[in-house]
């Protein structure tokens, strides 16, 4: 499998000097735009970028490889934006990015990234971040400035989130001439973003999180033995918030002239209004209009060939181990389609992305692809002000039975060591917890479930609806669940209880879905991909070789359920063969692993 499909050779988008960097994604779903005239853009690759011979897989969408020629004088907006830990910017950013299109940078998501991929810049940063120092502003700005002069950057434009956070950043972008067109701000008050921070206490006896006005202890004994945790003194959370005002208030003279502040402690439906009228006017009607677009399934009145030019898939998927490219993409994929879900209030969602590093069907299932995935999700809600509970099932049975489900197996360890942010995200927003009704606090605004699974001779479930009753109304979000039943212990199916069990699983939506497509009996070629991201319905798109050696993905057929094998291969052979139900031979289909 670690081989590509018949058609093997892969595109390149490449950062100059570094093999394995790591762009913004590029959803196919995302509109072209034309390519910028700006002297500010033109400059990157003019002289900013590092002058190395260009290497690395990268991903390039069908969308951006079809699009219209870029107009001249139409440069496509340079948005920055900044924000206090939990002042709601992730929220903003992500809309920013569904709406524009752009390409959305972070200085800590290419900084992993780096590190991750072992690179010299990498190595370098991790050197500095490993001795507790900060990394110099020149190894950030030579980082930017290389994602900066890619295509798809000059294409779509750029949200650079969070950066410059110096002066001395500020004035490197200015010297070459790397300016935004809007800079902007979002202000909440700090005892609201400290509150939720300072109020927490640990009973160290039980490891339970209180809160002094939220969630106060029972009794006065385990009031007695509470203890502040380390990251949740006011000292520190005001530190946290001191150094982001003072890197912003270093950078604002080099923008007044395109400073906006807006209000962040209102709703963020209103917070994006204001944020989204100060683009279109910037921006202008016309690049507006070219960039405004929707992701997931277009308006009804759209045909065929228009959804085509804007839907996709990212290529490769064949190409083990994914690309960082490929990866982001579905990150985001699936964060997106989780935000929506959540703002139309629904409460038990469940997450199936099982291209091939998240398919533990397959020998090349990569657990810190889930984790990575888990990070990203947790994140985005958190940067919204959430307290994000993600937890992992123990050890389940007793004695010899007892175990825990090998897809498992040392995850638990993996989140407590990962890298959660430069803001202290993990012990502030996000904890670590188990499955069961015991890890419910008070103050936790969400539940990320990381594939919760039943094992022989057990089973997750009722430890699962003990949670989800004791949350209430609050978000439980399953990835990747493995809810069928097992057998039990003794050799028989565990048939006591089982419609009750399999009615519950069921009970969580849907909130994004992908699976590839082969060939019934095997994992290669791939045939197609069926995907579906909230609110929209299940996608069936089918993979074509192109005589120059790429492939894309073509959009042939959705279904408001989950379709059957029957309706994939329908769909595939169209509608003159619909009624044709071959179960073998080249129409056979394996639609995924169920």
């Amino acid at each position: 499998m670690a081989s590509s499909s018949p058609s093997t050779t892969s595109p390149t988008l490449a950062v100059p000097g570094h093999p394995h960097r790591r762009p913004s994604p590029l959803p196919s779903c995302y509109s072209p735009l034309a390519a910028s005239s700006s002297p500010a853009v033109s400059s990157i690759s003019a002289s900013a970028a590092p002058k190395h011979k260009p290497r690395g897989l990268g991903l390039r969408c069908r969308a951006a490889e079809e699009g219209p020629a870029p107009a001249r004088g139409e440069a496509p907006p340079k948005v920055m934006i900044s924000g206090a830990p939990a002042s709601g910017k992730g929220t903003q950013c992500q809309r920013i990015v569904e709406k524009y299109g752009l390409v959305h940078i972070s200085t800590g998501d290419l900084l992993r990234a780096e590190v991750s991929s072992g690179t010299e810049i990498g190595k370098t940063a991790k050197e500095y971040m490993d001795s507790g120092k900060l990394v110099p502003d020149q190894v950030v700005t030579d980082m930017v400035v290389s994602r900066l002069s890619q295509p798809d950057v000059q294409e779509r434009g750029w949200l650079l989130d969070g950066y410059p956070r110096s002066f001395s950043q500020a004035q490197s972008l200015e010297s070459m001439k790397i300016r935004p067109d809007i800079f902007i701000v979002l202000e909440v008050p700090d005892d609201i973003l400290i509150d939720r921070c300072v109020g927490r206490r640990l009973d160290p006896v039980t490891g339970k999180i209180y809160h002094v006005k939220n969630f106060p202890p029972e009794n006065e004994e385990i009031s007695a033995r509470l203890i502040t945790r380390s990251d949740d003194t006011f000292e520190k959370v005001k530190s946290r918030l001191e150094t982001y005002k003072q890197n912003s208030e270093a950078i604002l003279p080099t923008y007044s002239d395109l400073l906006n502040q807006i209000d962040g402690n209102r709703p963020a439906e209103v917070v994006f209004q204001e944020i989204d009228s100060l683009l279109q006017k910037t921006c202008g009607s016309t690049s507006a209009n070219k960039l405004t677009k929707t992701n997931g399934k277009p308006p009804d009145s759209l045909d065929t060939s228009s959804k085509n030019e804007w839907r996709g898939i990212p290529t490769r998927l064949n190409n083990i181990p994914h690309s960082r490219e490929i990866r982001q993409y579905f990150y985001d994929d699936v964060v997106q389609a989780t935000k929506r879900a959540v703002e139309d209030k629904k409460t038990r969602l469940q997450i199936n992305i099982n291209i091939p590093e998240l398919n533990p069907e397959m020998d090349v299932y990569r657990i810190g692809t889930l984790m990575e995935l888990v990070r990203e999700l947790s994140l985005s809600f958190a940067d919204d002000g959430k307290c994000v509970k993600v937890c992992v099932q123990g050890s389940m049975g007793q004695g010899a039975f007892a175990g825990i489900p090998l897809q498992l197996a040392g995850t638990r360890k993996i989140l407590e060591f990962m890298d959660w942010g430069d803001y202290g995200a993990k012990g502030t927003f996000i904890n670590i917890g188990a499955v069961g009704a015991s890890e419910v606090d008070k103050e936790d605004d969400m539940f990320i479930l990381i594939a919760p699974q039943n094992a022989v001779g057990n089973c997750i479930i009722d430890d699962m609806r003990a949670m989800t009753d004791a949350a209430g109304d609050r978000p439980v979000i399953l990835v990747n669940p493995r809810l069928k039943d097992m057998p039990g212990s003794s050799g028989v199916m565990q048939t006591m209880g089982r419609d009750m069990r399999l009615k519950y699983a069921a009970s969580f939506e849907t909130c994004y879905s992908f699976r590839l497509l082969f060939y019934a009996g095997s994992f290669y070629p791939i045939m197609g991909a069926l995907r579906m991201a909230y609110p929209n319905k299940y996608e069936i798109y089918r993979r074509v070789d192109e005589p120059n050696g790429k492939e894309k993905y073509v959009f042939i057929a959705e279904f408001t359920e989950n379709p059957t094998p029957d309706d994939i291969t329908g769909a595939f052979k169209g509608p003159k063969k619909e009624k044709e139900k071959a179960s073998s031979g080249f129409w056979g289909f394996l639609s995924g692993i169920l």
